[in-house]
């Protein structure tokens, strides 16, 4: 006797759920996490890699298809331009920064105390920003301008991806191992928080 067993089909997303069933979704950030890491080992690939990883998993969001590796690669192509590439040149200042900020934590010279936590929030708050410019829909050009407009408009919503941030900055802390696989979580939060942002009257840049 012959059992025949049929896949059981992707259940529809229930209402205010952005993404559809849990293990698909973790399978889509790992995924996700893997591919935009390899992708921005040359740095100035970096907000290309981000935005495609979005891009990607915003399209999981709306039709119900898992992530998949050839979408991805269409969507870097698309967004690989020469204003995605001169932004990814910021990404050495932001590590200077970083550890000018480090060397300060560390030091006694007259207004460190005041300095090092300024640094700090600059630096949470460029993440921010940049994370949003990436998480822009795909008939939108990469623009730090509308990340900084979304990052006000929608306080709330970069309260939660500043969290997220956090965390992951925890988690390479704590973990090192994980750092392949948390640029995935970051792109999913960025995606997660507008998608759910509030609608907007002016249309991006």
């Amino acid at each position: 006797m012959t059992r025949t067993t049929t896949a059981p089909a992707r259940r529809g997303r229930e209402p205010g759920e952005v993404f559809g069933a849990g293990f698909t979704m973790f399978a889509d950030m790992l995924l996700m996490g893997l591919l935009t890491t390899l992708v921005c080992l040359p740095v100035v690939t970096a907000p290309a890699a981000f935005a495609a990883a979005s891009g990607t998993l915003r399209r999981a969001a709306e039709t119900g298809a898992p992530a998949d590796l050839g979408g991805f690669v269409r969507r870097l192509r698309a967004r690989t331009t020469v204003r995605s590439l001169a932004a990814g040149l910021l990404l050495p200042l932001v590590a200077v920064v970083v550890l000018v900020d480090a060397a300060l934590l560390r030091s006694d010279l007259p207004g460190a105390a005041v300095m090092a936590p300024a640094l700090v929030l600059l630096t949470l708050g460029g993440a921010v920003v940049a994370l949003r410019s990436t998480a822009l829909p795909e008939d939108s050009q990469l623009s730090l301008r509308t990340g900084l407009l979304r990052t006000l408009e929608d306080a709330r919503g970069s309260a939660l991806l500043l969290a997220a941030i956090l965390l992951a900055g925890l988690l390479m802390w704590s973990t090192p191992l994980l750092l392949p696989l948390l640029p995935g979580p970051l792109a999913f939060a960025a995606t997660v928080v507008d998608l759910r942002a509030p609608e907007r009257s002016g249309a991006p840049d």
